[in-house]
């Protein structure tokens, strides 16, 4: 069985900073693309950012120089930096990789269980 498992939500004020975390585990053979999303309520996720194995990143226009993505391969693992919060952030952030389980190279997306950003005064 493989899993994501986020960490690192919060409550921030504007203009904060936050350090959300989602690691893999299980009978992993490979980890490819790692992505951040985001929802809120009543709307469809949104891509924040993602990141490939070999470390190529790429951001939703708006949050370009405001997050940062960032992995580290030896422990499967995604990072995403936020700073400069605004109110309009809040939303529930979640992980997303590509995975290919030992003993198989087919690619089977993941999903993390979601973490929850509340930027507010």
């Amino acid at each position: 069985q493989v899993q994501l498992v986020e960490s690192g939500g919060g409550l921030v004020q504007p203009g904060g900073s936050l350090r959300l975390s989602c690691a893999a585990s299980g009978r992993i053979s490979s980890v490819n693309t790692m992505r951040w999303y985001r929802q809120t309520p009543g709307n469809q996720r949104e891509l924040v950012a993602a990141i490939t194995s070999g470390g190529s990143t790429n951001y939703a226009d708006s949050m370009k120089g405001r997050f940062t993505i960032s992995r580290d391969n030896a422990k499967n693992t995604v990072y995403l930096n936020l700073s400069s919060l605004k109110p309009e952030d809040t939303a529930v952030y979640y992980c997303n990789a590509d995975i290919s389980r030992y003993g198989s190279s087919y690619l089977h997306a993941y999903w993390g269980q979601g973490a929850q950003v509340t930027v507010s005064s």
